[in-house]
């Protein structure tokens, strides 16, 4: 019987999903938000529900970042709906710097009251690209200030990802064409 209750035990625990709490994720030190200003091409993101659900495809996405003069940042996301013949989709937002995170733990909101984290995870020293996430690792965006992201600073950007243990596997490429 102890052999049965030992046995049944090992194997659950194998069942069990790894509660192994994982460090938390970790922000470039800083961020320049007059250098960050301006549009960003997405090159890949983790699938989600407003870019790929409720029968919407986005291709050519892009968001463009704007300071405004009360310190917040105002977000303008943009992408061709390839489900629907190419149509423009444009989501605004604003968005505010969370105290003491050297800018790069963003607070944003489509909808007030409602917030959602954008942490930049990943930044090249010339700001040619990006990597966003958010705390929960559920939700991951690779920018680039060009269309295309040349083949290392890619591997870079899925790099500073994979460190801070993303699934990378989940990553799926932005179609940048018909912009």
């Amino acid at each position: 019987m102890r052999r049965a209750l030992l046995a049944l035990l090992l194997l659950a625990g194998c069942a069990a999903p790894d509660q192994r709490a994982r460090p938390a994720l970790q922000t470039v030190p800083a961020v320049d938000l007059s250098r960050y200003a301006g549009t960003w091409y997405e090159i890949a993101h983790f699938p989600n529900s407003f870019q790929d659900g409720r029968g919407r495809r986005c291709t050519a996405t892009t968001a463009s970042y704007a300071l405004l003069p009360d310190g917040q940042v105002a977000v303008t996301n943009r992408c061709l709906d390839a489900a629907d013949g190419g149509r423009e989709i444009v989501a605004t937002a604003t968005a505010y710097a969370v105290e003491g995170s050297g800018n790069a733990r963003l607070r944003v909101t489509f909808f007030w009251p409602f917030y959602g984290d954008y942490w930049v995870i990943g930044l090249d020293p010339e700001y040619r690209w990006a990597v966003v996430g958010a705390p929960e690792r559920n939700y991951l965006w690779i920018l680039s200030r060009t269309p295309a992201l040349p083949a290392g600073d890619y591997a870079a950007a899925v790099g500073a990802a994979a460190a801070q243990g993303f699934d990378v596997g989940r990553l799926q490429p932005t179609p940048q064409d018909g912009r």
